[in-house]
């Protein structure tokens, strides 16, 4: 109970203080890091939860489950249908790429591990974070194509890693039948075959289901909230049952919950968010009680040096290589290369690792959670000023006119509308009991 009233009592403290650590710059997995840090093991011992516990891998995997669906559900699904090059690019090329690169750079800092579990920790720390990344996605002084680009990226990417990490895996537990190149494609064809009819048959079944009561009068105003938040898990936990990845469930299920329902906004997605925030939260401080501790003594120059290494340079060159010849300009390729922070899917795929018992396995999990920590407080206190920096530049060097003198096959497009804004309910607005 010692943990649970710790829990309650930071949650409580942050809740008050949002407003003025926002202002501050200080983000919420900023925060509860450090609240972990200072009532974890290496504190004062309130908050002793084991690191392999499975609360703590749900916890996480339904953080990102939600937040993945309500952050899906607002999608402009017209706008996104108009500019699919960027978000392509960055899957199909920049994460493979990404991969590769970590995989290299494992193998040269880590001479002692063997190359499958190079390859784990390269499947581990190629996905970015929606949550961590939520200034950048959520700012309309970045231009809408940028924005649009980074959010479909990090609602994805994790989702299709999901096989190569299994395949890492197997090969690192030397439990690998077959050739690698079949086992990769058999597992991406379920991961990413089941997850896509989970999400979309869930998510449209449950936003159809939810405009056919509303209309007839069916449904009571505060089953609504809960009614988005079911969807969002029954999208996750069939793609699992299916064998399928839960977390592209998750964002394809939003989409098709948007679609169907006809209900995309925040009031209609307030509650599922709040409650992947919440785990999220609760992530967060497990991670500086329990992750950050138990590594503290093993970080080594090598883990430091990968860790910016894959914060950097196995994350930036990737993404130019993706977007070369796209119309994209310099410092819109520096922006998204540097805005792909590592979060909760790492933390996700090496819990599993832990539970899977792959071998060599504590330098991984250090370097993961050396990552994830670097990532959590440099893209957190650097979201606001490069923002700032990049509108500017970004005013003052107009994209040209695509078709006119000199323009690029592509251009970046102007701070229009794609996602929808997620404006903060007032007092009453959105909540269970509530008219939407």
């Amino acid at each position: 109970m010692t943990a649970l009233l710790t829990i309650g009592v930071a949650l409580a403290a942050y809740s008050v203080l949002s407003g003025l650590l926002d202002h501050r710059g200080v983000t919420s997995a900023m925060a509860f890091v450090l609240i972990g840090l200072a009532v974890g093991s290496a504190g004062t011992g309130w908050l002793d939860v084991p690191l392999e516990s499975a609360a703590a891998e749900h916890a996480a995997e339904l953080a990102l489950a939600f937040l993945l669906f309500t952050d899906s559900a607002r999608i402009d699904l017209l706008s996104l249908r108009r500019s699919l090059a960027w978000p392509s690019r960055l899957l199909l090329v920049g994460l493979p790429l990404t991969m590769v690169l970590g995989l290299a750079a494992g193998w040269l800092l880590f001479p002692g591990i063997p190359l499958a579990s190079a390859f784990v920790l390269a499947t581990m720390l190629c996905s970015t974070d929606a949550a961590l990344g939520q200034r950048v996605v959520e700012d309309p002084a970045v231009p809408a194509r940028v924005r649009q680009a980074l959010d479909v990226e990090s609602g994805l990417n994790d989702g299709l890693a999901v096989p190569f990490f299994l395949v890492a895996v197997d090969l690192a537990m030397a439990t690998l039948h077959g050739g690698i190149g079949s086992a990769v494609l058999s597992n991406i064809a379920s991961q990413i075959g089941w997850g896509l009819v989970a999400g979309v048959g869930v998510g449209a079944a449950g936003g159809l289901l939810l405009r056919v009561a509303d209309q007839r009068g069916w449904i009571q105003s505060q089953w609504r909230q809960l009614c988005v938040l079911a969807v969002a898990t029954a999208a996750f936990a069939a793609a699992d049952t299916l064998g399928g990845s839960g977390f592209i469930a998750a964002f394809v299920g939003g989409i098709a919950y948007g679609v169907a329902s006809r209900q995309s906004g925040l009031r209609a997605t307030y509650l599922a968010e709040e409650v992947g925030s919440i785990l999220a939260a609760v992530t967060w401080m497990g991670f500086g009680a329990l992750a950050v501790s138990e590594v503290w003594s093993d970080i080594t120059w090598q883990v430091v040096v990968y860790a910016v290494l894959s914060l950097t340079v196995v994350r930036m060159v990737p993404v130019a290589l993706a977007l070369a010849g796209s119309g994209a300009r310099w410092p819109t390729v520096v922006f998204m290369g540097w805005f792909g922070p590592r979060g909760l899917a790492s933390v996700v795929f090496g819990l599993l690792a832990l539970e899977a018992g792959v071998p060599d396995l504590d330098p991984l999990l250090t370097t993961v959670v050396v990552t994830v920590g670097l990532s959590v407080f440099l893209h957190g206190l650097s979201a606001t000023p490069l923002v700032g920096a990049y509108q500017r530049w970004y005013a003052g060097h107009p994209a040209p006119t695509p078709g006119g003198p000199g323009a690029p096959a592509t251009a970046e497009g102007r701070p229009t509308a794609v996602t929808r804004p997620r404006r903060r309910p007032g007092p009453g607005e959105g909540l269970p009991g509530s008219a939407d």
